[in-house]
């Protein structure tokens, strides 16, 4: 009878907490979760920090977090496995004493240019024997901007170095003494009238006034989706694409650390939650063309956040150009391949009063540009 006791009692005991954990368990519980960086580029580390509270004097035995995450941020680990296909579940376990706080950081890395939001994550406990669990949605929303690899310019195949020299000369053409750009270290040459005293004192090295530049013309650099006039169909050759918007990148930085008023564009569109998802044509990609200190800031976010698909084909994104009345610009053009129908817009560019040169990309392509000379 005693034993028989002895199990009635430890089964109650059982039910009873239980029922306790099902009732309040998730009760006095708080999770936050935030990434410690805005934006990495590909390849580099990011930090996410979890967040959980117990705000109560109940004690959790055991509590688990479980979140969707794109297969692109992934442990070391899990890219040495080379993990890729699908979403993966991010989980994480704990155990909390009363009023207790626990901070766990997670290293994961950015494998491929994107915008990686996080919205909610599954929160599960039970009792200590697992007699029963609750489970609660909690709103944990944070997001990760990865951008794409620059490369090094001469790893770009340009038309020739003379061509970016051609356009920093139409950008270098009369210096304004009334527009500032800044300030820069004194070179032998400099004119001492343009040293900036104020700054030299702060720095305590000789700075001079950086003027700006008068010129007018622009640099447009396009990414051209097309791999197949008919938008309907999917893009054929995304990592080729890929290579493009990274090669668009890094030319955007070199343009704009020469002082090159620069601009991105493509005729792909924005991921949600940047576009409007009811739109039945969504709008095309334009950056206009600045050389502010924040612009390559601006084209690099612009270019991770780019869906991989069509609002339209390109011809029809160089018609908006053409229909606008697009003049004085140096257009540079990655594509996969070149229509007919493209050379037909290009050529009508042209006439307005721009340069347009194209880089063909993919295997064997990369040998050069076909050149449009204005």
């Amino acid at each position: 009878m005693n034993i028989a006791w002895v199990i009635v009692v430890l089964l109650i005991i059982i039910l009873l907490q239980g029922m306790l954990y099902s009732k309040i368990g998730l009760k006095g519980i708080s999770y936050k979760r935030a990434f410690k960086q805005d934006a990495v580029f590909e390849g580099e580390t990011i930090e996410m920090v979890d967040e959980i509270i117990n705000k109560k004097l109940l004690p959790i035995p055991w509590i688990r977090l479980e979140s969707k995450m794109s297969p692109y941020l992934i442990t070391q680990s899990e890219k040495e496995k080379q993990q890729k296909e699908g979403d993966m579940f991010h989980r994480t376990l704990f155990s909390l004493l009363p009023y207790q706080k626990i901070t766990r950081r997670h290293q994961l890395i950015g494998t491929k240019r994107g915008y990686y939001p996080l919205n909610t994550v599954s929160v599960t406990t039970g009792d200590g024997v697992g007699f029963s669990e609750v489970f609660h949605s909690f709103e944990a929303s944070t997001a990760i901007t990865v951008y794409p690899n620059l490369v090094p310019i001469d790893d770009i195949p340009l038309p020739s170095h003379s061509w970016l020299g051609d356009i920093t000369v139409k950008r270098w053409i009369v210096e304004d003494p009334f527009l500032q750009a800044g300030i820069r270290e004194y070179q032998q040459g400099d004119p001492l009238n343009s040293i900036n005293w104020k700054a030299t004192a702060r720095t305590q090295s000789l700075q001079i006034n950086k003027k700006d530049f008068t010129a007018d013309h622009h640099l447009m650099i396009y990414v051209n989706f097309d791999t197949n006039e008919d938008i309907r169909m999917p893009i054929e050759q995304p990592d080729v694409i890929e290579k493009g918007l990274s090669y668009a990148a890094s030319l955007a930085n070199y343009a704009i650390e020469q002082g090159i008023s620069t601009g991105f564009g493509c005729n792909g569109y924005f991921v949600e939650p940047f576009t409007n998802t009811t739109d039945r044509i969504k709008p095309s990609i334009r950056v206009e063309p600045s050389n502010s200190g924040q612009q390559f800031a601006y084209i690099l976010d612009a270019i991770a956040k780019v869906k991989m698909d069509r609002s339209r084909n390109f011809r029809a994104f160089l018609q908006e150009d053409i229909d606008q009345g697009l003049t004085k610009t140096d257009i540079i053009i990655f594509a996969v391949k070149v229509t007919e129908k493209m050379e037909k817009q290009i050529a009508y560019l042209e006439s307005l009063g721009n340069a347009v040169e194209v880089v063909v990309i993919g295997d064997a392509k990369e040998k050069g540009a076909k050149a449009h000379a204005s």
